[in-house]
């Protein structure tokens, strides 16, 4: 018989973890008497972090008795109480290989249903000192489980708990936990998940995504269902190119044409990638690194990438004053998730400034293509004078059947003709979209200044376009992600401490360049130091949160990841350089 041993409650605290302070609710107290379990908490319950833990499908988080004396053989220890993995109901029974997504329990007055296996999560590592919890978690197939009120009421200790109904498939927590963060996804057990009605929306999504990766990709795409990757790049490193011609595009933009410097044939990007240039602008000093997105149709002959002139841009002043046909360029492969997805939605092109330049590869490729799906061009610019691909763009967009355009200038000069040149004066917002016609199950993709993009994206959401119909590319640094830190926004810099004596390591979006220091456990602690803006969770090698695009070198890993990343890309969590690194951070 299965009983609840322990009901274990905790509100959010704040502490203070590697400088950090870290809001958590991983500690958990039992708790006397019985208490009322709610659609979202146990009397007293609370979560830190609502991105990753709570909600109506993480309602209560069960862990095993059986596993508590399992970690205490093998991590050699005698301290453990209840609630020290965090959990909410210490159970004698229900072990993680028998208990199956949407399975049914009686515990007291309350009704619940099994709906995945737990978050892989950092603080676990924390509340237990531990810093490898999360991996062992999931390598040793003893994750735990979460819940959903299907009933509310009353629990307490000593219960007991009644199975009530099986969940189709029989699919155990620790099959889906496996088939989710450990390689070798089976397409048959994808399919099966899939037909599981009880898993959230998150985990359809991720087994979906693994379902549409081709058998034969294997290690070579690594894990989409934990994030998206690129395919692998075409070469490692730089690659010299030559200029073959120089466009001037607007004011302020202009195109460099770039060829094979040895003559062989490139490989041919997806529509939305960028390349990364290395610029050895001052002699004795580390080169500059600048991702520039493709701006035309990918092909085997050569890449086009179109660049804003700065005020008091290093390097694209570099570019246009000290560059000219015949100048060769070190250029990395076209990297980049920010691609069009397939499928027969109407496509949405939005974009502001020299942000056209993604998005005007995808209007080539689908011009190219004679797409016959409705293709939508919206963009923002001040003026005539400031609208680059002006003609380039309408052209492109008569090629296609369905194509309809949409310009927005924000400050008109008064040669510029309503009507011809742009269709409204003002800044392009979402506000505008039901009258244009512009449709909501379309497929939205967005390149343009982080203003820009939080407006529209906010503007979007509410106007009901679902979260995964929308795809940012971001120019600069990336949002950062680091799950229950107190945000705090820096500029990239060098760490206060003296320089290290290490391989040289780069990150390019941040345009920073330092030497390895080895008292540094993983490129993430580096990036860190420096303020670098950065994605992670788990920070042990298994969500894959923290995937990078590995522009230039090779890392080594430890403690080895669960599930290796795609080819070209590193988990900066659990790795160190091997030598000179360049990061896409």
């Amino acid at each position: 018989m299965a009983q609840l041993l322990s009901v274990n409650v905790g509100l959010p605290r704040e502490i203070e973890w590697k400088g950090k302070t870290v809001r958590t609710a991983v500690w958990k107290d039992a708790v006397r008497g019985r208490r009322k379990v709610g659609r979202l908490n146990i009397d007293g319950d609370g979560q830190g972090d609502l991105q990753g833990h709570g909600g109506e499908h993480r309602a209560v988080l069960v862990y095993q008795i059986d596993s508590y004396r399992y970690w205490e053989r093998e991590l050699g220890r005698k301290d453990l109480v209840f609630g020290q993995f965090g959990e909410n109901f210490t159970v004698d029974g229900l072990p993680d290989d028998e208990v199956c997504i949407g399975d049914r329990y009686r515990i007291g007055s309350a009704l619940f249903e099994v709906t995945q296996p737990r978050v892989t999560c950092y603080r676990v590592g924390i509340r237990m000192d531990e810093p490898r919890m999360a991996a062992l978690l999931v390598e040793r197939h003893r994750p735990g489980f979460y819940l959903r009120v299907v009933e509310v009421g009353e629990v307490a200790a000593g219960d007991e708990i009644v199975k009530v109904s099986n969940g189709p498939e029989r699919m155990s927590i620790a099959e889906a936990d496996a088939l989710l963060y450990l390689p070798g996804h089976s397409h048959a057990q994808l399919e099966r998940a899939l037909r599981i009605p009880a898993f959230p929306a998150g985990w359809r999504s991720s087994f979906q995504a693994l379902l549409q990766q081709s058998p034969g990709d294997g290690q070579a795409k690594g894990n989409p269902g934990l994030v998206a990757v690129s395919p692998p790049p075409a070469w490692p490193g730089f690659r010299p190119m030559r200029v073959s011609r120089i466009d001037r595009e607007g004011n302020s933009v202009f195109s460099l044409v770039l060829v094979p410097a040895d003559g062989k044939p490139l490989a041919p990007a997806q529509p939305g990638q960028f390349v990364v240039l290395r610029l050895p602008i001052q002699s004795g000093a580390p080169p500059v690194l600048r991702s520039y997105s493709l701006s035309d149709l990918p092909g085997t002959e050569h890449y086009r990438v179109s660049i804003k002139l700065e005020e008091k841009g290093l390097a694209s002043t570099y570019l246009h004053t000290r560059i000219e046909p015949g100048s060769t360029l070190e250029v990395s492969a076209p990297r980049g998730t920010f691609t069009l997805r397939p499928g027969s939605e109407p496509i949405v092109l939005l974009s502001a400034g020299v942000g056209a330049t993604p998005v005007l590869a995808m209007l080539h490729a689908l011009a190219n293509g004679k797409s016959s799906q409705p293709v939508w061009w919206l963009y923002g610019a001040r003026n005539r004078e400031e609208h680059p691909f002006r003609d380039e763009s309408r052209a492109l967009l008569q090629q296609l059947a369905n194509g309809r355009s949409y310009i927005q200038y924000s400050r008109p000069g008064p040669a510029d003709r309503r009507g011809v040149d742009f269709d409204a004066a003002g800044h392009l917002a979402v506000s505008a979209f039901d009258k244009i016609g512009v449709p909501h199950d379309g497929q939205f993709y967005l390149c343009g200044p982080t203003g820009f993009l939080r407006e529209i994206t906010a503007g979007l959401r509410a106007w009901g376009v679902a979260a995964d119909h929308i795809h940012a590319e971001i120019f600069g640094t990336l949002d950062s992600s680091s799950p229950g830190m107190k945000a705090e926004t820096h500029s990239p810099h060098l760490p206060a401490e003296p320089a290290g004596s290490g391989p040289q390591i780069s990150f390019a979006r941040s345009g920073l360049t330092l030497p390895w220091d080895a008292k540094y456990q993983s490129l993430l602690e580096l990036a860190e130091a420096c303020d670098v803006a950065v994605r992670w969770s788990c920070r042990t090698g298994v969500c894959h949160a923290c995937e990078t695009a590995l522009i230039a070198g090779d890392v080594e890993y430890d403690p080895e990841p669960l599930d290796a990343p795609a080819k070209g890309d590193a988990l900066i969590c659990c790795s160190r350089p091997r030598g000179e690194v360049v990061l896409d951070l």
